[in-house]
């Protein structure tokens, strides 16, 4: 049940004033429509984008579409690319409230996967609405990023000294020019800010007034920023597992490290107290460690015979602590732990020039500026990092600093703090021990908010929570069905996880 340390604060959903409301509609008119007053007035009214849908074509019980959209959004009459979308209705038509919209995560998640895999929302929500995703520009069906294979290959997951930041750097610089080349214009506009302003047409499309939205992990700052660009558009928008973009490298890395740790010391502590885990006994963190010293050394394998780096071992660990996935953890460890297998080096990239591949993690080089110029300034975070967070090490935040390593400034869409005034709250959902979203990133994004945010805790693990906690979904749904917001400082009990 929810527990709730403070009411609602009265008054919370009345409107704003209508000198603000006119304030923030021209802000809103001055970033959607290019050109000056007198020559958008003159112009015939634009018609609704449309959306031609049928039966998806390996799960008819869903409906598939594509939007024809503006690559850039500042040339709207300029060059177009199609954005794949999917619904499934709402289940009672005469109880339908709307449409509400997802927004996947990642970035590289598919939103019309998740339509077709139905798996998403509870039954009362797929009863009183048309469930919609899409997959968003430079993703998935959407005119992904494709690059060369081999180039995507090159990228390291540790960099060692200067000559490899110096060799990142130039693998990097051919690599956006790969991408580019194989792209199309789209490849340097497919920035969040952009995809913002496709889930406004989108809106449109789906005969909506005002935009009912669930963003979910990197889906939260397409959300954010949509109320930031379009305030009086929005009815009702869910950010889960939120992404605090406000963050300069240092913050971005050391507040992702301590989140892992947290997790990790999390996932130790319930194997010390359940004798059911296979490390149950045994001085985890000692284990650990010295799997870590053999990775280090080339002393560890896969299970295949192929070479894990402590940084591949990290990432092994970090991927089963988001369920979390305790058991299969203590399992991963205990198994490595055992093995005695001779190891071969991690093969280098065996595809051909020709070979392409998706490459979903350009949008993330559009979204932040997070600059790292000499390789001492990176192994000065390297070591940070370590007495951040000395069982992790290497979180999933520095693999992002290699693969945007050189991108240019100013970014399409800089980090940057919120400014949002709507008159429903946003409603900000998250994990006390999220080991990618930290619970700090929720904190300071509904600080950022102000009175247009509320943040709703669940005291427990993992990243993501609507589908983990009864009490967390009936407080969603309330919020998307009814606008009920929770009361501020309001917390879920955690749901243990079925650990080992």
């Amino acid at each position: 049940m929810l527990r709730t340390s403070k009411s609602a604060r009265p008054g919370g959903n009345a409107p704003r004033s209508c000198l603000v409301r006119a304030l923030a509609a021209g802000v809103v008119l001055a970033l959607s429509a290019p050109g000056p007053p007198a020559v958008a007035a003159a112009r015939p009214a634009p018609t609704a984008p449309t959306i031609a849908w049928s039966p998806c074509p390996t799960q008819p019980a869903a409906e598939c579409g594509v939007l024809s959209l503006p690559v850039d959004w500042s040339h709207p009459e300029g060059e177009r690319f199609e954005l794949a979308v999917a619904r499934r209705k709402a289940t009672d038509p005469e109880a339908r409230i709307g449409s509400l919209v997802f927004g996947p995560g990642g970035p590289g998640d598919s939103g019309v996967d998740r339509i077709l895999s139905d798996d998403r929302f509870s039954a009362e929500m797929r009863r009183r609405f048309d469930v919609v995703s899409f997959d968003p520009r430079g993703i998935g069906r959407s005119n992904p990023v494709v690059c060369s294979a081999a180039l995507l290959g090159l990228q390291p997951q540790v960099i060692r000294d200067q000559v490899e930041f110096d060799r990142t750097l130039a693998d990097n610089a051919r690599l956006r020019e790969d991408c580019r080349a194989r792209t199309g214009p789209l490849f340097d506009h497919v920035d969040s800010g952009s995809a913002a302003r496709d889930l406004d047409a989108l809106r449109a499309a789906l005969g909506e007034s005002r935009l009912t939205f669930h963003g979910s992990s990197y889906g939260t700052l397409l959300g954010a920023l949509y109320a930031e660009l379009f305030p009086d558009r929005v009815r009702a928008i869910v950010l889960e597992s939120v992404v605090d973009h406000s963050l300069d490298t240092r913050a971005f890395l050391d507040t992702q490290a301590a989140t892992a740790e947290d997790s990790f010391d999390e996932f130790v502590a319930a194997c010390e107290r359940t004798p059911t885990c296979p490390l149950h006994g045994r001085d985890v963190r000692a284990v650990w460690a010295d799997l870590l010293d053999r990775a280090d050394r080339g002393g560890l394998s896969d299970g295949s015979g192929v070479a894990l780096s402590p940084s591949a071992l990290s990432t092994l660990a970090q991927r089963r602590l988001k369920g979390p996935d305790w058991h299969g953890l203590a399992t991963l460890i205990d198994t490595l732990d055992r093995s005695v297998s001779p190891t071969r080096p991690a093969p280098a990239g065996t595809a051909g020039p020709e070979a392409v591949a998706k490459n979903p993690f350009a949008v993330f080089c559009a979204d932040w500026h997070l600059p790292v110029r000499t390789h001492r300034e990176y192994d000065r975070h390297l070591r940070r990092l370590a007495r951040i967070a000395p069982d992790v090490r290497y979180p999933q935040a520095l693999a992002a600093i290699g693969v945007c390593l050189g991108t240019s400034a100013p970014v399409a869409n800089p980090q940057h703090r919120l400014r949002v005034d709507t008159d429903t709250p946003l409603l900000v959902v998250n994990s006390r021990h999220d080991p990618v979203s930290g619970y700090g990133w929720a904190t300071n994004v509904t600080r950022q908010l102000g009175r247009s945010g509320v943040l709703l805790t669940y005291d427990g693990w993992g990243h993501g929570t609507y589908t983990r906690s009864p009490c967390v979904g009936s407080a969603v749904d309330s919020y998307l069905i009814a606008l009920q917001v929770p009361a501020p400082r309001t917390h879920c009990p955690p749901v243990p996880p079925t650990a080992f």
